[in-house]
């Protein structure tokens, strides 16, 4: 009989120990900002109120790649608020973050010419 309820308590604890596991990998899928239209809270950006940066608009992409963790006015949340981070980093420091990661942030999240469009306009804020 010990057996048996050590065995299913055993079990239990499995399923909760999974069940647990896939919570927290889609949540932090989630937090990745993915590029899905509703990663940035929904919300329309910049011109023409689409929700896809197919056109490059680089306040569209931070819009979709970057609020999951920099918030979506900037103001920081798991990442660093980059409200001002124009007057902290140059354009090129902060293109080397975006293409390489830094801390806790992937590298990756933007390539090529979206990456130096958001760079380009993220140390515009001062």
């Amino acid at each position: 009989m010990e057996e048996e309820c050590t065995q299913e308590g055993g079990l239990r604890v499995k399923k909760w120990c999974a069940a647990l596991a896939a919570v927290l990998l889609a949540a932090g899928l989630a937090a990745c900002g993915n590029g899905s239209p509703s990663s940035g809270g929904g919300k329309n950006t910049a011109s023409g109120g689409k929700n896809t940066a197919s056109g490059g608009d680089a306040e569209k992409l931070v819009d979709q790649k970057c609020s999951a963790c920099h918030g979506d006015q900037l103001q920081g949340n798991v990442g660093p608020n980059l409200q001002h981070i124009g007057s902290k980093l140059s354009e090129k420091q902060i293109l080397n973050v975006i293409e390489n990661g830094k801390g806790d942030m992937p590298k990756g999240l933007l390539k090529g010419d979206d990456a130096q469009k958001v760079a380009k306009w993220l140390s515009k804020k001062k």
